[in-house]
């Protein structure tokens, strides 16, 4: 697909993924359209891209968990001829599910699952207007795995890949691709110190955010849709545990015991 002079809508513009996102995607030539709550790191990140040699990349700063919030975008992609819609904003809160607090549970499912499919809905009668378009929903691992810790994050990111697969279809015949990509542990903010230190100790790797970026653009270039999980063994775990979760339960089962030591180290202060 089209990279260069598309004009391309970018949720979760200003975290680890979504800013290398948007350098990749203005580096290959696209015009973004950045969406973030932060209007200063917009205008910062807006700074730091190629200029485009469309039309200037644009900042929207709006909460996507407020309906006026998505309203105020789809007015303003109204007045765009927008080419891909990358759902990218999310969340995410490592606890034990008799810890965790019910507001952050209700988040994680509203920001995860819920946004992307609300957003997608304002937004496809424009991205059909156009000869090719695209939406990206950019997963995770754990919404092909259920992993201990992250109950709700894994329940909102296995309904992003169902909401994906079923979109994906929907619009088969016509001219609105659409790709989920799934990474594994990737180095960002979302990711608390306990985070890391459990990755480490249990051997998980953990991605550069720019890889992440790469990897979603030159899939796009190469009009690869559909589902892919980032990184090996990643890919092979998920394609196990839709065969035989049985042999999945008994893999991590046999990590419990050090989740649950990091897990633990913030029920304190959960409710």
């Amino acid at each position: 697909m089209r990279v260069r002079n598309s004009t391309i809508v970018l949720t979760g513009a200003t975290g680890g993924i979504g800013s290398q996102l948007a350098a990749e995607f203005a580096g290959a030539g696209a015009r973004m359209i950045l969406v973030g709550r932060d209007q200063a790191q917009l205008d910062a990140l807006i700074k730091a891209l190629p200029v485009p040699a469309s039309a200037p990349h644009m900042a929207v700063a709006v909460d996507l968990l407020e309906a006026a919030g998505r309203q105020k975008l789809r007015d303003l992609c109204a007045q765009q001829d927008i080419d891909l819609l990358v759902n990218n904003a999310g969340t995410n809160d490592f606890n034990l599910l008799v810890n965790a607090d019910p507001a952050t549970l209700a988040r994680q499912i509203e920001l995860n699952l819920m946004v992307p499919v609300l957003l997608t809905q304002q937004l496809l009668p424009l991205l059909l207007l156009r000869p090719t378009a695209a939406v990206i929903n950019i997963g995770s691992a754990f919404g092909s795995i259920g992993y201990p810790g992250y109950a709700a994050y894994c329940g909102s990111k296995f309904g992003l890949r169902g909401f994906s697969e079923a979109l994906r279809r929907e619009l088969a015949d016509t001219s609105v691709r659409v790709l989920h990509v799934a990474p594994r542990a990737t180095r960002t903010a979302l990711n608390s110190d306990r985070v890391v230190a459990m990755n480490l100790t249990l051997g998980n790797a953990m991605d550069d955010p720019r890889q992440v970026a790469r990897f979603v653009v030159q899939r796009v270039l190469k009009e690869r849709w559909g589902h892919c999980v980032i990184g090996w063994p990643e890919r092979f775990y998920a394609w196990i545990n839709a065969l035989m979760p049985t042999m999945t339960d008994g893999s991590l089962r046999k990590q419990l015991p050090v989740i649950r030591k990091f897990a633990n180290a913030n029920s304190r202060g959960a409710k």
